[in-house]
């Protein structure tokens, strides 16, 4: 009989160092027989995602929806765009956790534990659309660094916490106050504990607006782990990046934040029109504020086939940063002609609508149903990728869907 060879002792120390706890039964492992717990973790397990969500990059976590799975008018946890920069935080200390207010405009610096903040102040409950500022980088051409995100890193949940304006009145803001930057609790991919991963902030203007708040739920549960819990920012209609997750401290800035991720080109597009390609200095970059106008069906998934005299019901959502949407329109000749959608108002400010619509179409063959939303100001969204930029933020072009009719 063949011998069985077992992993040697000194082996079995650096595997329970990596597992975190003692192998019970190691001495008895065969050499080459890969632990469970040291194989990739199922992201979608572990995140309470649905498998046919898009895992894009697991160093850090990334991963977006498809569209047709964004039809709900709240969208589920299951169903959210992940979007990291550095490591997720461990062994999270709920009773021990605190927010602290410092920086140059802070008149008096607090720190507030998250019973202070449940208790102490009251607390609101709005739908806030939040996205990626890299959604639909995938379409740049030449392409973009980053990851790919096609049209599915956007989201609209319903977010319960405390304005941060309450919090910020009550430890009083300078007349020199400019930006909050916030700071928070996940590690750098690098492991090097004095490099943040991302330190990002906003105005102080729209720090001061109603629906920004220091959230602690997440349609009406404690928010997901991957998505910031137990303290989040939620800064709705602007990039994704100002809502910092694991939030620990805000910083009232007497200058624009320049934290991790807000010099350089990070979040920033030409402040000029510039060529595909061309090479723009940083101080030519401005900073991404409030999201431009978007639309994204929803329902039917693309590739839909139809019998002939029979019309298409669709559906989807649109959204406009800080504004609102005034308009939706659909095509199905390629944006030759438009017709409208009937379009629902949002919940609340920053929340994205809701638009339907029924097609027809004139013969058997294949199809293109396009949608186009208008903001309030009339900024309409182009028919194909605006304007190239050097990060691949920004893509507003119409989505479409493919139809056939046979």
């Amino acid at each position: 009989m063949e011998r069985r060879h077992f992993v040697q002792k000194s082996g079995l120390t650096a595997l329970s160092a990596l597992l975190g706890a003692e192998i019970v039964f190691g001495n008895r492992l065969p050499v080459g027989l890969p632990l469970l717990g040291l194989q990739d973790p199922d992201p979608f397990k572990m995140f309470n995602k649905d498998p046919q969500m898009v895992l894009l990059n697991d160093k850090p976590w990334n991963m977006e929806a498809q569209a047709h799975l964004l039809d709900d008018k709240i969208t589920p946890n299951k169903f959210m765009f992940i979007r990291n920069n550095g490591k997720i935080p461990e062994n999270i200390d709920v009773a021990g956790w605190t927010l602290s207010f410092d920086g140059e405009a802070a008149r008096n610096p607090k720190t507030y534990t998250l019973n202070d903040l449940k208790t102490r102040f009251p607390q609101h409950t709005y739908q806030l659309t939040l996205e990626c500022g890299g959604n639909g980088r995938s379409e740049f051409d030449p392409p973009a660094k980053g990851n790919q995100w096609t049209i599915g890193a956007v989201s609209c949940a319903t977010w319960t916490g405390v304005r941060l304006r309450d919090l910020l009145e009550d430890v009083g803001v300078g007349s020199n106050a400019v930006y909050i930057g916030y700071h928070a609790a996940d590690t750098h991919l690098s492991g090097d504990p004095t490099k943040e991963p991302i330190s990002r902030g906003i105005p102080i203007e729209k720090a001061l607006q109603d629906e920004t708040l220091v959230a602690f739920q997440m349609n009406g549960k404690d928010i997901p782990l991957a998505h910031g819990y137990p303290l989040r920012l939620i800064a709705g209609g602007w990039p994704a990046s100002t809502s910092g997750k694991w939030l620990t401290g805000l910083s009232i800035r007497d200058r624009v934040h320049d934290g991790e991720k807000m010099t350089g080109s990070s979040y920033r597009v030409p402040c000029e029109p510039v060529e595909p390609g061309a090479k723009v200095a940083d101080e030519d970059m401005c900073i991404i504020e409030s999201m431009p106008v978007k639309s994204l069906i929803t329902y039917p998934k693309s590739g839909a086939t139809l019998s002939p005299g029979n019309s298409l019901s669709f559906r989807g959502h649109a959204w406009a940063g800080e504004l609102e949407v005034s308009k939706v329109e659909y095509s199905i000749d390629f944006g030759s002609t438009w017709k409208a959608c009937a379009l629902e108002a949002p919940a609340n400010r920053l929340a994205w609508q809701h638009f339907s619509g029924n097609a027809n179409f004139p013969k058997k063959g294949y199809y293109e149903l396009w949608v186009r939303a208008t903001d309030s100001r009339g900024n309409a969204q182009p028919m194909v990728l605006p304007g190239w930029n050097p990060k691949g933020y920004l893509n507003n072009a119409c989505h479409r869907i493919a139809i056939k009719i046979a």
